[in-house]
């Protein structure tokens, strides 16, 4: 059975990534892709890049069995909305959306329509989460006291400043990441949230630095850097880290450690370092695929995206009122 993919809006960075991971897996048609508005010239290129046709949203809709949506913030409930009136499963990039009444009305909308919705959270796919998720499992770190996360990486630009398109800055961006991760390594959830947030950086209208002190619902501590903070000369693009702290145990995550550095003796080459490890994105992308031939939902599904959502909204809420917040999870938990 050939699984037929296409992908809705090629507006965020990852659009590429995705498109090479279908291309590479067996089994799997990239059908096309489709945009609307200001990004059809954009995305007709990518089509072009990607070796696929360029196609309007209702006839890629008709021609597929999933899509990968990859637009705007501003745009997730749109596509997806239009996906799941077609009958077709979903992988929409994180965050859901930009508010967790939005999010939960994603949701509702899958659920009516009898699609399946998951969220593009690739670290859940990285071998270092996994090794530690095992050891968590294995009880090697004995009773969990303290985790400390960081995902800094360099100013993206584009739609990612604009708060209209993306709901907010690199809290928005960059924080969902580690708090999944976190939430799916310890089952538990974040009950309490504590943010700091600014633009400390870059001349642009949203937040370029977060510090977040969590709390989980078992009491653990938990605190996140969630910043634009990497300068645009650096060697890599950022990291992704997390390191658990353990009554019998210490266990450090670097999701992208695995990488060499390369010079070059020349003006515009320097330093750069070259990532050799195995691509998380391999490991979303396929369980989509297998998910929408098994007729099952993915790894991440939307309804528990919706808690990501939750805890970020949160945070921004601390923010506004210099104190610490509670995240609402009761209501998410009747999603799944």
């Amino acid at each position: 059975m050939t699984v037929r993919i296409g992908i809705c809006s090629t507006a965020h960075l990852h659009a590429d990534s995705y498109a090479a991971c279908l291309n590479d897996l067996p089994d799997v048609e990239l059908v096309g892709v489709t945009e609307t508005g200001d990004g059809v010239t954009a995305t007709r290129a990518k089509a072009d890049e990607y070796g696929v046709e360029f196609m309007q949203p209702t006839e890629l809709l008709a021609a597929v069995d999933g899509v990968v949506v990859c637009s705007t913030n501003r745009d997730h409930a749109m596509w997806v909305q239009d996906a799941a009136a077609a009958g077709v499963d979903i992988l929409c990039e994180k965050p859901l959306a930009p508010t967790v009444s939005e999010a939960r009305e994603i949701v509702s909308v899958c659920e009516t329509a009898g699609v399946n919705l998951g969220v593009a959270m690739p670290l859940r796919f990285n071998q270092p989460v996994r090794n530690a998720k095992t050891a968590l499992e294995n009880g090697v770190l004995g009773t969990l006291k303290f985790l400390s996360g960081t995902n800094r990486g360099q100013m993206p630009g584009g739609w990612f400043v604009d708060p209209e398109a993306s709901g907010g800055g690199a809290t928005t961006d960059h924080s969902v990441h580690i708090v999944d991760i976190v939430r799916w390594l310890t089952g538990e959830e974040v009950s309490e949230v504590y943010a700091e947030i600014g633009t400390r950086f870059h001349d642009i209208p949203v937040e370029d630095v977060n510090l977040l002190s969590m709390k989980l619902t078992d009491g653990t501590e938990f605190v996140l850097d969630g910043s634009w903070s990497k300068p645009d000369e650096w060697d890599f693009w950022g990291d992704a880290t997390l390191r658990l702290v353990g009554t019998e145990g210490v266990v450090s995550i670097d999701c992208f450690d695995q990488k060499i550095k390369q010079t070059r003796d020349t003006d515009d080459a320097g330093i750069r370092s070259l990532y050799w490890g195995s691509n998380p994105d391999e490991g979303l992308v396929a369980d989509f695929v297998e998910s929408v031939a098994e007729n099952r939902p993915p790894l991440k599904t939307g309804a528990d995206a919706v808690r990501d959502v939750a805890v970020v909204e949160a945070a921004y809420e601390s923010a506004k009122r210099g104190e610490s917040v509670a995240v609402e999870t009761t209501e998410t938990a009747a999603l799944d």
